[in-house]
Formats: structure tokens, C-alpha cells, sequence
């Protein structure tokens, strides 16, 4: 049988958030630790732990179908990969930082500057764009010590919370791109395998939704019903059942969790009452 191939990171903490949504999407992986390659129990899908700098090289030779990325890295290294699916997690900045001390206001202070990245493509890129020569110093792993070691004036690197530049006395100046996880396709993938994709990706797509959902449940008078409909920016139209409590309803209904506390105050005044909010698992429309 067919199988797909999905390359993974092999740590940290992409792996965590690409092993949960696919987890999610109830297939299971039979992985042991430091195993490199692994069989999906009730998907036909095999998982390989790479290095998340590899994966690019990887897909464009077709050893993998998909792969689950950071967009930063695509940008880096691998700009001709298409983008599948966006996965709203794993969220970052690619950001130029420099030294606290450093009297920084604006990019044209950094014209010939020593920089440290692992991003050397992404840092000339944005220089040029902005008419700025640097010297590009390209090393792998902490860049943050850099300037305190004496190697360049500023880095270039990915950007969290910010509590590791903190910790290494830089502050973010610039912010190049911004970051996510991605679900990115071989050029090379088959039509076979093209079609196991499609089912992947109706399961996260029902993942994604789900999470940026909630189901709310509240009661109201009947007379108040127009008003807290209207009121509601959810699906098709909520549904509407009558309590034992004659002249009473409860309404169903799912909004985008984001919304949810811009419209709670006006549900209230507009006469809801016992306003409960749940989790959705998943969401398939």
C-alpha cells in the first residue's frame, strides 16, 4: 500500500507541536526515542526525525512528500517549495538584535556592521532591500553570544517571548519576517500520494478550525432571542431550544474564541444568562 512521507523536526519544540496535530488528527506514530524513522498505526504514513536545515533539500529531491516546517526555514532555504497548509502554530520573528549599550535608531546604523545568523540568505536579502552593506558572519547554533565574545556588533535570529536575548543583554531592533509552521509538498510528490495528502489535509483543516473555535451555550428569555441572535457572529444560525421553564430558551452556537469577549458584555445587558463556553475537538464542515 501507498504510504506518504512526512519529514518532521527530530526535537525541540516544533516536534512537540507537529507530533500533537497529527496526534489530533488520530494517527498514530510508533516512535521510540532517538528513532529517526517511524510507521503510522492506522494511516499510511511513515515519519521521518530530521534536521529542520535538511528538510528543504530534502523535499526538493523528492525523498519526502510533505513536511511539516517553519516558514523561516523555507525562506532561507528552500523559496521554490510550496506552501500547503498554514498551521498557526510555532509562531516566531526573524529578527535582527544588537547590543543594549548599542545606540541604535535605524537600520542604516548597521551599514558595515559585523552580524552573526544562521540566516545569512534572509539577512542579505533584507539589507539590500533596504540599501544597507553588512559583514555577514554565518554560524550555526547560539548566535547570541556572539557579541559578548566579540565576533559582530549585531545577530540575526529567531525571536519567542525574547527572554533569550534578554538573558544575553541584546535588544530586537528589526524584525524581518514573521514566522509559522507550514505544511510544505515536494515538487516531486505523486498523484497516489497526492490523494492521501488531501485526507491529511481535511483532518487538520478540521483541527485548525476546532481550535480557533469555541461552542457557547447560554439561556435567555424568549423575548430577548432576535436581540442575542443578532448578536452572535457564528455559524449558518444558532440553535434554539426551549427550557422546561416556560417563556425560557437555550442557544447553541460556535464563534471564533477570539471574539468571544468583545461580544459578552452585550449578550449580558441584551439578557443572556448562564453563559458557558466549551472546547471544540474538531470542527468538520
Amino acid at each position: 500500500m501507498r504510504k506518504i512521507k512526512i519529514a518532521i523536526q527530530k526535537s525541540g519544540r516544533l516536534n512537540e507541536d507537529s507530533i500533537k496535530i497529527l496526534k489530533d488528527c488520530g494517527i498514530s506514530i510508533d516512535n521510540g526515542k532517538d528513532q529517526l524513522k517511524a510507521e503510522a498505526r492506522n494511516f499510511p504514513m511513515e515519519v521521518m526525525f530530521l534536521r529542520n536545515g535538511d528538510i528543504p533539500q530534502y523535499l526538493r529531491d523528492g525523498i519526502v512528500d510533505i513536511a511539516i516546517i517553519g516558514e523561516n526555514v523555507l525562506i532561507e532555504k528552500g523559496e521554490d517549495i510550496d506552501i500547503y497548509e498554514r498551521l498557526n502554530f510555532s509562531k516566531c520573528k526573524v529578527s535582527l538584535a544588537v547590543p543594549k549599550e548599542f545606540n541604535y535608531n535605524s537600520i542604516k546604523d548597521l551599514e558595515g556592521k559585523r552580524i552573526a545568523t544562521s540566516y545569512p540568505n534572509t539577512v542579505t536579502t533584507y539589507l539590500t532591500s533596504k540599501g544597507i552593506k553588512a559583514d555577514l558572519h554565518q554560524i550555526s547554533g547560539s548566535v547570541e553570544i556572539a557579541p559578548n565574545i566579540g565576533l559582530a556588533d549585531a545577530i540575526c535570529d529567531i525571536v519567542s517571548s525574547g527572554s533569550t536575548l534578554f538573558k544575553n543583554n541584546l535588544k530586537e531592533v528589526e524584525v524581518m519576517l514573521t514566522s509559522e509552521a507550514v505544511l510544505a509538498v515536494s515538487p516531486k510528490i505523486s498523484n497516489e500520494t497526492s490523494e492521501i495528502l488531501k485526507k491529511l489535509q481535511f483532518r487538520i483543516q478540521s483541527i485548525l478550525k476546532a481550535r480557533k473555535s469555541k461552542y457557547i451555550l447560554l439561556n435567555a428569555p424568549n423575548t430577548k432571542i432576535e436581540k442575542i441572535v443578532s448578536l452572535l457572529p457564528g455559524m449558518r444560525s444558532p440553535t434554539v431550544l426551549p427550557l422546561a421553564e416556560k417563556g425560557w430558551s437555550s442557544i447553541h452556537t460556535v464563534i471564533e474564541k477570539d471574539q468571544f469577549w468583545e461580544v459578552i458584555d452585550e449578550l449580558k445587558e441584551a439578557g443572556a444568562e448562564g453563559i458557558l463556553v466549551c472546547p471544540i475537538e474538531k470542527m468538520v464542515l
